[in-house]
């Protein structure tokens, strides 16, 4: 017997869909590290900060290594048996967490949890894109909660670490995901999803190379600022193993019968479009770690504060995923949303380059991080609905780890390390040009740790600016290129009455339509995974 649901159908409909929202809350934000306290695990373990930066990215690495294989594990395994164990695991790996003091544990295990959590995402995917039916519709819906859920618990994360301590947080996570086991072993249905699969078929020594692959590159993202880039051998070290893993894993799909990746889609013009869309939005969203310079370093913020400002994007995220809805409700074309998407990211932008000064209020934010919000949803939605449209099933679920590892690990690491680098540079410069400013005659020995601290204060500030003025720059860049771009409108059209006459278009439109069907109840299930 096989069900396509999840629960048994004696739990009533209300019941259903309550318990896969409290999944949605608990499993999406859960993660190895949690953003916002990780300063407080930095004092707790003692451990530096490049560690649990590291960890953060395994999280997402973890996730698109498992994408290729995520439908063969759904088929093998009956519904309850999977999610018990899956769950059960999450919460031991949050216990790990919270109880362990050495930081190359928090690496592993993140990268296990964004394995298993996307086992389970498709899970809740499934059943979520059955009732509203429309892609597009989901994407509003279901991006807008997931980012909600993750900036509320980014912040309640530092709230727990404050009033208890960084481990507490971790145990909750534990016993929530322990409850939620138990919850469903006895609501679930005991019954496959569709014919059993086995799994010899997995090529795991490519799931080796690709982790392999991203995890030195993560290091060098991580590390690279705090071992001087180039200038250390362990940097170059883990450039050569991320290079040639990435090679032997190449190689190996080629030699396979069933390849674990396949580069196929790659060579369609809305994913080679869609990818270049996204790494310019990882160029935005990896401004994060200059708002938080600023943020804590020259305004002065504690911890809560600042994860405080991460909230102030959910009224942008909530009207982004609002106007989503009826976006592709009304099937309008895309270009004008992902459009607004861009430039509410250059407004954020803007009002960051002429707003960066040691007078900035707390009232200041609201504008600029409304935007941030607003664009990280709206282009989360839109260029990744565009990215993977018209794919077909086998295809895209054999290179979509690829393309999630690109939008929320390579592209934010590259520019967020590219960042911290000119960040530096900059500041260096900064100081040297404001020293002119300093001699025996402004500058006493009683003034001269003020005035040091206010030099210092503007250079951070200074080095900020170079760079919001730089992203500004490729960003008019950025919004000529989605004006110009056509979106997959046909630039020349013809009728074709021949084919008409004969029927054959509507028999081949039908077709099409059937098999889009089929195809998108699954494709879609690592779009909200972040």
């Amino acid at each position: 017997m096989y069900n396509k649901g999840l629960y048994s159908d004696w739990v009533p409909k209300p019941i259903q869909m309550l318990l896969i929202v409290l999944l949605l809350a608990v499993v999406m934000p859960l993660g190895g590290v949690y953003t916002g306290n990780i300063s407080y695990l930095v004092s707790g373990t003692g451990a530096m900060t490049e560690y649990f930066m590291w960890a953060n990215y395994a999280t997402t690495i973890g996730m698109g290594a498992c994408m290729p294989i995520v439908l063969r594990m759904k088929m093998r395994f009956k519904v309850r048996d999977k999610m018990t164990v899956l769950l059960a695991l999450l919460g031991l790996l949050s216990y790990i967490n919270g109880t362990t003091m050495q930081p190359m544990v928090f690496v592993f295990t993140a990268l296990f949890i964004g394995f298993l959590k996307m086992m389970v995402t498709i899970e809740l995917f499934l059943p979520l894109m059955m009732m509203i039916g429309n892609r597009g519709m989901f994407y509003g819906l279901f991006y807008t909660f997931v980012l909600v859920m993750n900036q509320v618990a980014a912040y309640y994360a530092v709230v727990v670490s404050i009033h208890y301590n960084w481990q507490q947080f971790y145990l909750i996570a534990a016993v929530l995901c322990f409850i939620l086991a138990l919850i469903h072993w006895i609501f679930m249905h005991d019954k496959y999803f569709a014919l059993k699969v086995p799994l010899h078929y997995i090529d795991w020594m490519s799931i080796m190379f690709f982790v392999s692959t991203f995890m030195f590159s993560a290091y060098v993202f991580s590390f690279g600022k705090q071992q001087d880039w180039w200038n250390s051998k362990n940097i170059m070290n883990a450039s050569i193993a991320a290079f040639v893993s990435f090679a032997l894993l190449v190689v190996r799909q080629f030699t396979l019968k069933r390849p674990y990746l396949s580069f196929k889609i790659f060579t369609k013009n809305n994913v080679q479009h869609g990818l270049f869309m996204l790494l310019w939005l990882g160029m935005f969203l990896g401004t994060t770690s200059l708002q938080n310079t600023f943020a804590v370093g020259v305004l002065g913020y504690d911890q809560l504060t600042n994860a405080g400002l991460n909230l102030l994007m959910v009224p942008g995220i909530i009207l982004a995923g609002g106007i989503a809805v009826i976006w592709f409700k009304k099937e309008i074309p895309l270009k004008i949303y992902i459009f607004s998407g861009f430039s509410a990211m250059m407004g954020y932008a803007l009002i960051m380059y002429f707003s960066m000064v040691l007078e900035f209020n707390y009232e200041n934010w609201y504008l600029p991080l409304f935007l941030k919000g607003y664009g990280m949803c709206s282009l989360f939605i839109s260029v990744w609905f565009y990215t993977l449209d018209k794919l077909e099933m086998d295809d895209m679920l054999a290179a979509i780890g690829l393309v999630l590892v690109w939008r929320t690990f390579l592209a934010v690491g590259f520019f967020s390390a590219l960042y911290s680098w000119f960040q530096y540079r900059f500041q260096i410069t900064a100081v040297g040009d404001l020293a002119v400013y300093i001699d025996g005659m402004t500058v006493s020995p009683q003034t001269l740790s003020a005035n040091m601290k206010t030099l210092q204060l503007n250079a951070i500030i200074i080095s900020g600016k170079k760079i919001f003025g730089y992203i500004i720059l490729v960003g008019f860049g950025v919004l000529m290129y989605v004006m110009t771009h056509h979106f997959g409108r046909e630039r020349f059209q013809y009728l074709r009455f021949i084919r008409v006459l004969g029927g054959k278009s509507v028999i081949a439109r039908r077709r099409l339509r059937e098999r889009k069907k089929l195809a998108e109840e699954i494709k879609d299930a690592a779009g909200p995974a972040m």
